[in-house]
């Protein structure tokens, strides 16, 4: 009779697993999903609001997580399973509660006189939504690339450019993780990177020029991912040729859970906060001035604005986003 044993090479590797407890409300895709881009990210993908997926890096190797709710119905409080594959499983089990904001807390803020002058429909968001939290992955080289690729451009050139790159250059995702999720590049894959494939995924020479500066400092930046949420981080990260201001702002927000950094020079965020405020358009000088009585929280300002639903006026034409492929 013939075997029907599975090769060992085609048989899912054995799950690591973590429940956590978190302390106080969370929701696992409001949370997680500011890591996501688009609805097929590769590298974090929220099928619902309590199963979120994470493919990243660990010093151990790759690893493919998913964070769950067991459980009958929504709640908020119920605890979390964290499943994940991979050599850098049981590595990453040790940092998953942070990804989902376990070092976040919005208690001071909330309890402050800050909060209660915050606008009523932005109390009321974080009433309606109290699960919300920062996140804090630590993977600087992972989010700066993301944000490079998003330098003056649509969002949709920039969710396809990572997308198409992220899959070239790195690996399927182990484990059961969602189809189309892969591993981020390592620094080598990024610095190797051919330049016509930078053209075919429409990114200029000088986004690409910047992700191979910053993939060069990888070391520099792993350690960066440790460090404190201070002004020697802001220092060490702007060091780097390309990473500007808001480039800056948006890789902390996300690695280290910043609860004050705005991105100042946005396409759209200054218009947006000031609409709200001030129901005219504004400038980055306009938005600092409206933001400055929650300095030290205007991230988690931001991040209400955009849980209350608020949507400015739309008057300008759609942007239509420039091709660099053919040049």
């Amino acid at each position: 009779m013939p075997s029907t044993a599975v090769p060992a090479a085609a048989r899912p590797a054995a799950a690591a697993e973590l429940v956590w407890d978190p302390d106080g409300p969370l929701h696992l895709g409001q949370t997680l999903g500011v890591l996501a881009r688009g609805a097929h990210d590769p590298l974090v993908r929220v099928l619902s609001p309590e199963l979120v997926w994470v493919v990243t890096r660990t010093a151990e190797g790759p690893v493919s997580a998913r964070y769950s709710r067991p459980g009958p119905g929504p709640s908020l409080r119920r605890p979390v399973r964290v499943r994940a594959w991979g050599p850098g499983a049981a590595a990453f089990l040790a940092e998953a509660p942070r990804w989902a904001g376990a070092e976040d807390s919005w208690a001071g803020f909330e309890a402050s006189p800050a909060f209660a002058a915050l606008p009523e429909r932005l109390r009321t968001a974080r009433r309606l939504h109290p699960g919300l939290r920062l996140p804090s992955t630590g993977r600087v080289l992972d989010r700066a690339v993301l944000s490079v690729l998003e330098q003056r451009v649509t969002v949709r050139e920039a969710v396809a450019a990572h997308r198409l790159l992220v899959r070239r250059h790195g690996p399927p995702a182990p484990g059961p993780a969602p189809e189309g999720m892969h591993v981020p590049p390592t620094a080598e894959a990024w610095r190797a990177v051919p330049v016509w494939e930078w053209h075919r995924a429409g990114v200029d020479g000088a986004r690409a020029a910047t992700v191979r500066r910053v993939a060069e400092r990888a070391a520099a930046l792993d350690r960066l991912g440790r460090a404190p949420l201070d002004a020697g981080l802001h220092r060490g990260l702007r060091s780097v040729p390309g990473l500007g201001p808001w480039t800056v702002a948006e890789i902390v927000q996300c690695t280290h859970g910043d609860p004050d950094s705005v991105s100042v020079f946005d396409f759209h965020l200054a218009a947006w906060v000031c609409w709200f405020f001030d129901r005219r358009p504004g400038d980055d000088r306009r938005m600092l001035e409206l933001l400055e009585p929650w300095r030290g929280d205007r991230q988690r300002v931001v991040r209400l604005l955009r849980a209350s639903g608020f949507r400015k006026p739309s008057f300008a034409p759609r942007l239509h986003p420039e091709d660099h492929r053919h040049r």
